[in-house]
């Protein structure tokens, strides 16, 4: 790729580059100027839909479209600037917002003056300290040099943009679930519709975009859809950050063509797999889009085709390589206990289904495991999501994916994990099995008294896989 130049990153290794002073140096806020002086917010639309640009918080849903949605004769718009960044090994949201905090604002302003929004929300992870101080101090610096404020430019805009900052839970990356955070209650997903276009936050019109997609909406309006769309492959327009981790040489995160291979992200700009192993596996775009077995790693990072290897999508295109000596049931058990411990509660089959998964794979990997768990997990995972009309948002899908990709591509490995690793202490008990089958239990043909059936823990009961499909 010798004639990509990067845009979203190019002032990143520039000093100060967080600063006004040193982004207006470099062309900032030029694109902002242009949109409010000489066009009108529709054009601004119109550019947008021309690029084709696709969301680049993890579903991949075209820019340009979803601010189309908007009511025509709506009297109030708000816009929500999604940073909480909660997938795991996801960090390329962060550095904009930490290296390059006017960026980010520019295209605020844009997204703003396009779908004609007078206030937006930027909806930070809590953990961020770093970037939410560096975004106020930004902010500060903007309003004061009139890039934020009343009457923006002389163009009769106003616009204030208010930094909140959430609490840490990943399900409030999901677009209602951080409007409901951001209106001060429980954050889990709204049912839908109707969708936040019409009815969003504080019953009003709003548009939720992510961090990088709105960081690409100034060098679209600066340099036009058809430069746009001469970058990456067909449907998968323009530039994307990269973040590499895992078991690589080199953790970083890069901005590249949407398109590059998995293979050519992690040997050139990853330094390699580490301690000189090979890749078993790799993640492609955060642990909810599933999993590439080794054979597959030449497969381009894009919208359209992680589809053809199973995995469910980009996501966040944060790529965590996997090496030959870790076995698959490790990375199962994270992602299952990640998962379970992250789902809201609110629909029964992502509540049960996700602490089925995890107690599941945690009893193969203390020695407990049967052939037939990774048939009954693969029914859990079939069962999982909003893809089969079961849940309310998508994260039971996203737990589901890696368990159907492991099952699938590792199955073998799986297997001999199981025989392998047989500790009669976890083994799935008669009682279990009776109580899974329905069956009256005859506490005396198993040998236990009453006393010591009531000392079982709910655990104990609820880790046989057949008692889980019930």
């Amino acid at each position: 790729m010798p004639n990509f130049e990067p845009v979203l990153s190019r002032n990143w290794s520039v000093a100060d580059s967080h600063t006004l002073k040193v982004y207006e140096s470099r062309g900032g806020y030029r694109s902002a100027r242009k949109a409010l002086t000489e066009l009108d917010p529709d054009k601004v639309v119109t550019i947008v839909k021309d690029s084709e640009l696709r969301g680049r918080g993890g579903a991949g849903f075209p820019c340009g479209m979803k601010w189309g949605f908007l009511p025509k004769d709506r009297k109030q718009t708000l816009m929500c600037i999604n940073a909480d960044e909660s997938e795991p090994a996801t960090f390329n949201n962060r550095i904009l917002m930490e290296k390059d905090p006017h960026q980010l604002i520019e295209g605020i302003v844009l997204g703003c003056f396009a779908t004609r929004a007078t206030t937006a929300y930027l909806y930070i992870r809590f953990e961020y300290i770093h970037a939410f101080r560096v975004l106020e101090a930004a902010i500060a610096e903007a309003r004061a040099a009139g890039h934020l404020g009343k009457n923006i430019y002389g163009s009769g805009f106003d616009l204030e943009i208010w930094v909140h900052r959430g609490a840490g839970a990943y399900i409030c990356g999901e677009e209602t679930g951080l409007i409901e955070s951001l209106e001060g209650k429980r954050g889990w997903p709204r049912i839908k519709p109707p969708f936040p276009a019409v009815d969003g936050a504080f019953h009003h019109p709003t548009v939720v975009n992510n961090v990088e997609t709105l960081c690409c909406v100034p060098h679209i309006i600066e340099r036009g859809a058809d430069w746009f769309k001469s970058i990456g492959t067909p449907k998968s327009y323009g530039p994307k950050l990269y973040c590499v981790s895992g078991h690589v040489n080199k953790q970083t995160c890069v901005e590249l063509p949407l398109g590059v291979t998995c293979r050519e992200l992690i040997d050139v700009h990853g330094g390699g797999v580490w301690k000189g192993r090979k890749a078993k596996a790799a993640v492609p775009g955060g642990i909810s889009m599933g999993l590439l077995s080794a054979s597959e790693l030449d497969t381009p990072l894009d919208f359209e085709s992680l589809r053809k290897p199973g995995c469910l999508g980009l996501g966040t295109a944060a790529v965590t390589v996997i090496d030959d000596h870790t076995p698959i049931i490790d990375y199962l058990y994270n992602t299952s206990r990640f998962f379970a411990h992250e789902s809201c509660g609110q629909c029964t089959p992502c509540r049960e289904g996700t602490g089925w998964m995890y107690k599941t794979i945690k009893r193969i990997k203390a020695g407990g495991g049967r052939i037939e768990d990774l048939d009954q997990m693969a029914t859990f995972a079939n069962n999982l999501g909003i893809m089969p009309g079961t849940t309310i948002c998508g994260l039971a899908d996203g737990a589901a994916w890696p368990v159907k990709n492991a099952i699938a591509k590792f199955r073998t490995e799986l297997e001999a994990y199981i025989r392998a690793n047989q500790n009669p202490a976890h083994a799935v008990k008669p009682i279990q099995t009776a109580i899974a089958q329905g069956r009256v239990v005859d506490l005396s043909a198993l040998a236990l008294s009453a006393g010591s059936v009531a000392a079982l823990s709910s655990n104990d009961l609820l880790s046989d896989g057949s008692s889980h499909a019930r």
